[in-house]
């Protein structure tokens, strides 16, 4: 019961990532909107963990393994997003996350040597079917570039192998240092991209832009992102089948914030995706009988 709450709790912070991302573009470029997130939500955690908790630093080949981390989940992946997010509506965003368990189930298999069962991969197959369906609408409907979704896969595909590198890795830090520094690492990577290509004369740094970038840095990049690592030290694969309902989520908060419609092919959806989440982990419910 715990890890489900746990789980759903993710997958809402997480999905309203997309409606607050919108938000924020309207005001600043993108990339400076990532940056100023990355640097303060990394910031708060490192304060935190080294002023108040007074955490070792990290030693040796740790560095490299935050910095490839950092690479891969923060600077690739969310800069992909953030940067796509001018293209691409934001209910396309949230359907990207769905791709994500099958990259990491592929590279789960091979790099990590983990077998799937039947049942894990019949559910992988229930959840996608369901958000194809709960999002068949806003498919129809979107206005969406090829190079906006191009990006949108490089960054799964980037966020994919960040996940199975960070449970691979035999961590020391803490999972808020290890947030911390992976996140603000990530945006000094960014930094100087930002400082190249972004357009400052045209950003406004009004309300609805620090609004956006708290949203993002607090509930998203520190809480959200605890969570993840949390599921994630229990299970890659089975932690990564939270991602279906992501875009369930995502199109809740689209249809209430942003005015995208709801349909009937969202109940069904939904339904499938719960019944392929509970097929997944059955194994877990049929031990706690």
């Amino acid at each position: 019961m715990r890890q489900i709450i746990i789980g759903l709790l993710f997958a809402s912070l997480w999905a309203s990532a997309a409606v607050a991302t919108k938000y924020g573009i309207h005001s600043a470029d993108p990339f400076i909107l990532a940056n100023i997130r990355f640097l303060l939500a990394g910031g708060a955690m490192l304060f935190f963990s080294y002023a108040i908790k007074r955490e070792s630093l990290p030693k040796g080949k740790e560095w490299l393994h935050l910095l490839l981390f950092g690479l891969m989940n923060t600077t690739i992946y969310l800069g992909c997003f953030v940067i796509s997010m001018k293209s691409v509506s934001a209910g396309i965003g949230s359907l990207s996350t769905a791709t994500s368990p099958l990259f990491i189930m592929m590279i789960s298999a091979v790099w990590l040597k983990r077998s799937l069962r039947w049942y894990e991969i019949c559910g992988v197959i229930l959840g996608l079917t369901g958000v194809a369906l709960a999002t068949y609408p806003l498919l129809q409907d979107s206005h969406a570039t090829l190079k906006g979704v191009l990006i949108l896969m490089s960054g799964m595909v980037s966020v994919s192998i960040a996940t199975v590198y960070y449970a691979r890795v035999k961590w020391t830090l803490t999972r808020v240092a290890i947030n911390g520094w992976q996140v603000f690492l990530g945006g000094l990577l960014l930094l100087p991209v930002t400082c190249i290509t972004s357009n400052f004369s045209d950003s406004h740094f009004d309300l609805q832009f620090w609004l956006a970038v708290g949203w993002l840095a607090i509930p998203v990049s520190i809480i959200a992102l605890q969570l993840w690592f949390y599921l994630v030290s229990k299970d890659t694969v089975k932690a990564s089948l939270w991602l279906f309902l992501c875009p369930v989520f995502g199109f809740l908060f689209s249809s209430l914030l942003l005015h995208e419609p709801l349909s009937w092919y969202t109940l069904a959806g939904t339904l499938l995706v719960i019944g392929g989440l509970y097929l997944a982990q059955r194994e877990k419910f049929a031990a706690h009988k």
